[in-house]
């Protein structure tokens, strides 16, 4: 069984960035990565542009100036300033070249062409200059960039409609168990309703990955073979779920074994997720995850988030940790590291009851992870601990 860290760290080795590459439509490109650095077409702004509705002055010693033109956010022409002169302007529109300040029109009196300013105006105030957010020919987004909204609407100021991202991978969930049966159906003695497969698939859609597959498999080593060899060759990432454990039906790591799958790890010295499976087989990442249901999504967020986001070409991803105040004592029993669900909020966080790896109820209201190292035992009330971020 090997250390939270040492397992964290074989993951990031053993991930291999992929190669393939697509144009994709800007709109359509949110939690893509950028193949290749983006240079701006365009100064932008690509004019000189007013920061606030007003008047644009060509300067001189006296508070009085006349005004001559208007010029709109859109209007193409270009008045021609004499000192003493301004035109009125609003937020968004062209300052006129012979112009060298903008006056915000709450600082002015005006009586129809005789404008009145009640402080002194400061050369080039309120104006934002030609390519004062990125000028024409220079970088503008590096390459491995994650796309967000923000940059969606940044290419798009710049023009440009179309990029090439790194491929998105294809994920195959397989879930296993006989006791295993679909929400609707008449629950009998002995069964359960299957719940890891939306439960993944819902937090892969989060994540912004789309091609997913899920195949269900009973408790069978042949059915097990066939399934696991079919998701492996047609998939980027296999996430198996159940099945990995040492009981008598437990036959996911024996079918991994027989189809040549390379063993990474297989246990991990943690709480939640103390049986999860990390191998390949070729350049396909395989994750055997335990099968109750916050094992498997604890374990998702920690090891296969991450591994996903360097597969798509996201190189600089990590986990978003942050240090908050733990607002009760805590004590840890035994020598694994901890993984809480835990409620964050304004610098304190709370460890939540039911902490159990087969219970989602309190994963449903939980917003972060307190990490418990393994060598440690017991925190107090106001001490400091290490909290990772769970997606929104």
């Amino acid at each position: 069984m090997i250390s939270v860290e040492e397992a964290f760290k074989l993951v990031q080795d053993h991930i291999n960035t992929t190669d393939k590459t697509e144009h994709r439509s800007v709109l359509k490109s949110r939690a893509y990565t950028l193949s290749k650095n983006i240079n701006s077409p365009i100064n932008m702004p690509p004019f000189r542009q007013s920061a606030m509705d007003g008047y644009a002055l060509c300067l001189h010693k006296d508070m009085r100036y006349t005004i001559i033109d208007e010029v709109k956010a859109g209007d193409g022409h270009h008045p021609v300033l004499k000192e003493g002169e301004a035109v009125r302007i609003f937020t968004g529109s062209a300052v006129p070249d012979t112009a060298n300040s903008v006056m915000m029109q709450e600082k002015t009196n005006r009586e129809d062409n005789k404008l009145f300013l009640t402080s002194p105006a400061v050369i080039n105030d309120n104006i934002r200059p030609l390519g004062e957010q990125v000028q024409k020919d220079a970088l503008a987004l590096k390459k491995g960039t994650q796309i967000n909204s923000a940059a969606i609407g940044f290419l798009t100021t710049l023009g440009i409609s179309e990029i090439e991202v790194f491929s998105k991978p294809s994920i195959a969930i397989v879930t296993t168990g006989n006791e295993l049966i679909e929400a609707g159906q008449a629950l009998t003695y002995g069964k359960i309703y299957e719940s890891n497969s939306g439960m993944l698939m819902s937090a892969l859609q989060s994540l912004g990955f789309e091609d997913i597959t899920i195949s269900k498999v009973k408790d069978d080593y042949n059915s097990t073979v066939i399934a696991l060899e079919k998701a492996i060759s047609e998939n980027d990432m296999v996430l198996i779920s159940g099945g990995i454990s040492v009981g008598d039906y437990d036959f996911v790591g024996k079918a991994l074994l027989e189809l040549g799958t390379e063993q990474i790890f297989y246990k991990v010295k943690q709480k939640p997720g103390k049986p999860l499976f990390f191998g390949k087989k070729g350049n396909t990442p395989v994750f055997a995850l335990p099968g109750n249901p916050a094992s498997a999504l604890s374990s998702f967020y920690i090891y296969v988030q991450p591994s996903l986001q360097l597969l798509s070409g996201n190189i600089d991803f990590s986990l978003t940790r942050v240090t908050a105040t733990l607002s009760a004592n805590f004590s840890k029993k035994g020598n694994r590291a901890q993984f809480l669900k835990a409620s964050l909020k304004n610098g304190e966080v709370t460890i939540m009851e039911g902490q159990s790896s087969a219970m989602l109820n309190t994963f449903a209201m939980a917003n972060a992870f307190v990490y418990v190292p393994a060598d440690v035992n017991d925190i107090d009330k106001g001490d400091s601990v290490e909290v990772i971020l769970l997606p929104v």
